[in-house]
C-alpha cells in the first residue's frame, strides 16, 4: 500500500510541479534529489508505523490472546 501510495504522490507531484514552478525558490521543478529523499522519509516512516506495532503483538502469547475475553 505504501509503495502504491508513493508512487501516485509521485506522478501527481511531477504532474503539478509546472503550477508551482513561481514558487520554487533555488530549486527546479524537476528535482530529483527533492522527490528521491522525500520518497525514502515516506517509506522509511512508513516501515516504522509497522514494524512497531508488528514487533509489539508478536511479542503476545497467541494463546492468551486467543482466550482472552
Amino acid at each position: 500500500m505504501t509503495l502504491t501510495g508513493v508512487a501516485v504522490g509521485l506522478a501527481g507531484a511531477l504532474a503539478v510541479t509546472r503550477l508551482f514552478k513561481s514558487l520554487l525558490v533555488g530549486v527546479s521543478t524537476n528535482d530529483g534529489v527533492s522527490f528521491a529523499a522525500t520518497t525514502a522519509l515516506l517509506i522509511l516512516v512508513a516501515l516504522v508505523a509497522a514494524y512497531v506495532p508488528a514487533r509489539r503483538a508478536a511479542a503476545v502469547d497467541p494463546l492468551a490472546a486467543l482466550r482472552h475475553e
